[in-house]
Formats: C-alpha cells, structure tokens, sequence
C-alpha cells in the first residue's frame, strides 16, 4: 500500500509539472489562455485556421516538454543536494566552510603525499588549494549577490572545486585513472559530436589537442563553467515549476 501511495504521488508529481509547463508554453503564443472567464469558462480558439494553429503549437510544446522534462528532474535532484549543502554552508558561515573544504582537500594532499611521487604531491597540493578557494567564491557569490550571480558564478565555483582535485589526483593514480579517465573520455566524445559541432569547433580541438595526461584537467577545468550554468539553470526551472516553502539565495 506504502508503495502504491509513493508511484501514484510521483505519477501525480510527474503529471501536475508536465500541465504546468505545457499550459505556460501555450500562453506563451496565447496569452488569452491566462485568461478565464467565469461563465464561458477557459478561452479556446475559434476559426480553422487558429485552431491549426493552437493544435500544432501543443504538439511543439509536447515534443518540447518530452525532450527537456529530464532536465527538470536533474534540476529536483540537484535543489535536493544543493539545499543540503547550503544549510552546511550557512550554518558553518563563509569562513567554517573553507576550513571544512581545507579539511577534507587536505586528507587528499596528506594521500597524495604519502602514495604519490613528489610531482603528484604538489599537482594534487595545487588543486586543492584552487578547490579551497574555489568553494569560498560559491559561497562568497551566493550570499552577496541574488540568482543570476549564483547560477552565474556560484555554481561553476563550486562544480570546480568538486571536480579538480579528484581529476589531478587521477594523474598520479592507476585506480582512480581506471574510473575517471574512460568516463572522462566518454563525456569529451559526447561533447565533441553533440555540442561543440557548430563551426567545425569539434574538429579543431581534436587536431590541437590529445585526450591524455594533463588534457584531462583543462577539459574538466573548461567544463565546470558550463556544467555550473547547467546545474544553476536546471535547479532555477524546478524552483519556478515547483517552489519549495524554502527559498535560500542559493538557487
């Protein structure tokens, strides 16, 4: 019964959200549908060839909403996690963070230190500072400024710090190579054939540049800007589909 409630919820959940957006699009080409009248009821098109018209726009905003409602429910799961480490970070204060952040990047370097040549010790010691600072940036452009400054600078600040040291660290390590590296290759390949096709762009990096050793840090380095408008973006369209009681400046 506990299960049946939990499908029906998020099938609920699922169906209200997909109205939402399809009504919002609609009136985005007809804005007559935002009014409703209170004995002839919601407008509706009248004429062959507005009707045509209003059909073939519902069925654009269907395809639309197939294509991107994934990207909503990366932007629930990403609001989840991100209220989350809010709260930490509002509780501990700018400065308690980055102690936080000096910590655990610190453990890393400690590893890096006892397991990995001295060129890794410094590579892994580098990267963790640039996370350190990099976190206190998220939280600094969170507080001081409102949403556009968080999607904007907050997020990538953040998706830096999470992602570089992991990435050096893999440099110096055949472990963490053996996980990051081939999943790393994947999403270049991905990017490269889906995103950067415009212009030939893919073309060029694959002849300037070669998917090994420290390529790997630039790719992830280049991609944390994108990566962070996307997560920001994403979380920005599940608070305007579905607010929470809970709104921070985070997102």
């Amino acid at each position: 019964m506990v299960v049946e409630r939990q499908r029906y919820g998020i099938v609920s959940g699922i169906r209200a959200d997909v109205t939402r957006l399809h009504v919002f699009w609609m009136a985005l080409a007809f804005p007559q549908l935002r009014r409703t009248h209170s004995v002839m009821g919601r407008w509706r098109p009248s004429g062959r060839v507005q009707r045509a018209l209003f059909r073939a726009w519902s069925l654009l905003g269907g395809l639309a909403l197939l294509a991107g409602y994934p990207l909503l429910v990366l932007g629930f799961g990403t609001r989840f996690v991100s209220r989350r480490l809010d709260t930490t970070a509002t509780r501990l204060g700018v400065a308690g963070t980055v102690v936080l952040s000096t910590v655990v990047w610190g453990l890393l370097t400690l590893i890096a230190r006892l397991r990995f040549s001295a060129e890794g010790f410094v590579a892994v010691g580098a990267a963790s500072v640039v996370a350190v600072v990099s976190v206190a940036l998220a939280v600094v452009f969170a507080r001081v400024g409102g949403r556009g400054t968080t999607v904007l600078l907050a997020y990538p600040a953040a998706t830096n710090a999470l992602f570089l040291p992991p990435v050096v660290a893999a440099l110096y390590s055949p472990t963490l190579a053996g996980v990051i590296f081939p999943e790393s290759a994947t999403l270049a390949r991905w990017v490269l054939d889906n995103v950067l096709v415009v212009g030939n762009v893919n073309v060029a990096l694959r002849d300037a540049f070669e998917l090994e050793g420290v390529a790997y840090v630039a790719m992830w380095f280049a991609l944390a800007v994108p990566v962070g408008w996307l997560l920001g973006s994403v979380v920005a369209l599940a608070d305007a589909v579905r607010p929470t009681a809970r709104r921070s400046s985070h997102a």
